[in-house]
């Protein structure tokens, strides 16, 4: 059954009413770490079977909790057709190599983020069974629900292995996600908390179970939509790295946000340079209607730096901004930063905390473990990139693989659709030769010169 239309976190929806829903865009899935990883499924099968449907009341309860859903976004959703390109099932990639591509509408291509993420738990899995049986076994052994150890058992089957023993144990999992919940309550407060994790989950159904254990604990707030629905929760998210990139211009995605919704916005700091641009671009807006109540929002780089910056420049301008805190964050982070909020003297009901893998995932395959990223690589024909921190700069463009034939070289050369192959080296996308990479080291990656080309137009145009 394709998923609800529900099925995906909030700010996916404010960011196709603040954007352009029916822009063709493209993003793309990699691991940034974790060595060479085997791919278990036929991709354009499994995204064919991801597009969502719009049930009987979707529209009418999205319209309830401020998400209600414009014209433009019901055509891109209703046209549920993306043009997939994929490494073939049984490729092994490397790290920051781009796993799969998907184009279509914007508002289409974006919402599949946090379930196309969840494909890391598979890749991981049929990694661990060719490298490591013993180790896959270890980490199958207990599962959170039902449909995770279903997965298990698909992956197992596509790679050739049996499956170990694996039991299914959904209380333990539910009281070990309440404790972490509990803890995080106590330490920073219920009413300050509210929970991301959608994208860090194996699939749908541990979310599920996760999200049952942190209403338990207090948490009332999460960003994944049908979830909140279903538990009688706050559906929550406003803005990520792609709506920034679209506009080229942190002002101008602000602004975008605060014109075409009526909720709250919260101003993502990082996309370019948090610093430089972000800060700046974020107090101007807010100075402008201080009673809003909009917030800012950080992400990576240095949030200490960030956030006395945020309240120091708020304070010469008389404004009290509101924060919110994501990324990794765990209970000793939180008591890291409630120092630092005391230290500044910022009121405890303007600093807010959003907890993903912390709170869901379980056991050794997570998503933090391989880095798994679904980005925004072009919008319009227009090539652009994450900046932020160089770690997590993305590839602009329309990327694909090159594995190397013969010769010498780097292993593998991300390059661009229609870019004329180096000799030595075959499209991945397209080859019928599959390289088993499970006993290799090497993992030496470089760019093309198309991909350079457009990272230096991304470069020029975040400069002007």
């Amino acid at each position: 059954m394709r998923p609800s239309l529900l099925a995906t976190d909030g700010y996916k929806l404010s960011m196709a009413e603040a954007g352009w829903p029916l822009r063709q865009e493209t993003f793309y899935y990699a691991h940034r770490r974790g060595g060479p990883q085997l791919l278990p499924v036929d991709v354009p099968a499994l995204v064919a079977g991801m597009l969502p449907t719009l049930a009987p009341g979707d529209d009418e309860y999205l319209t309830s909790v401020d998400y209600e859903m414009g014209a433009g976004f019901k055509a891109a959703i209703a046209a549920g057709a993306v043009r997939t390109c994929a490494l073939p099932k049984g490729s092994w990639f490397l790290p920051l190599e781009p796993v799969l591509s998907v184009t279509g509408p914007s508002a289409l291509v974006s919402w599949l983020e946090p379930l196309l993420l969840q494909l890391n738990y598979r890749i991981q899995i049929a990694t661990l069974a060719r490298r490591d049986p013993a180790a896959l076994a270890r980490a199958v052994a207990v599962v959170s629900c039902k449909r995770e150890r279903d997965i298990v058992a698909e992956t197992l089957d596509a790679v050739g292995v049996q499956m170990p023993p694996v039991r299914v144990d959904g209380e333990a999992y539910f009281a070990e996600v309440r404790s972490r919940a509990r803890e995080l309550c106590e330490t920073a407060g219920a009413e300050r908390v509210f929970e991301v994790g959608l994208r860090s989950a194996s699939c749908f159904e541990q979310h599920l179970v996760a999200l049952e254990a942190v209403k338990e604990a207090g948490i009332l707030r999460t960003s994944n939509v049908a979830g909140a629905r279903a538990l009688g929760m706050s559906p929550i998210g406003t803005m990520g790295h792609e709506h920034v990139q679209r506009y080229g211009s942190d002002l101008e995605a602000f602004r975008a946000m605060r014109d075409r919704r009526p909720a709250r916005s919260s101003y993502l700091l990082d996309t370019f340079d948090a610093i430089g641009s972000g800060i700046p671009a974020a107090l101007a807006l807010i100075e402008q209607n201080p009673k809003r109540r909009d917030s800012v929002r950080y992400d990576s780089g240095d949030q200490i730096e960030q956030m006395t910056r945020v309240h120091e420049a708020g304070r010469a301008r008389g404004l009290s901004p509101v924060h919110i805190l994501e990324d990794g964050y765990d209970v000793a982070r939180t008591r890291e930063m409630e120092a630092v909020r005391e230290r500044l003297g910022i009121d405890r009901a303007d600093v807010f905390y959003g907890y993903g893998g912390s709170l869901v995932a379980r056991g050794e395959l997570t998503r933090d473990r391989v880095a798994a990223v679904y980005k925004l690589t072009e919008t319009d024909g227009l090539p652009v990139m994450k900046f932020s921190v160089p770690s997590k700069r993305s590839v602009p463009g329309k990327p694909v693989v090159w594995r190397r034939e013969s010769g010498q070289g780097s292993l593998g050369i991300i390059a661009q659709e229609g870019e004329p192959v180096r000799v030595g080296y075959e499209l991945l996308s397209s080859s019928d030769r599959i390289v088993d990479l499970s006993g290799s080291a090497e993992v030496s990656v470089e760019r093309s010169p198309a991909t350079l080309e457009l990272e230096r137009a991304c470069e020029e145009r975040r400069a002007s």
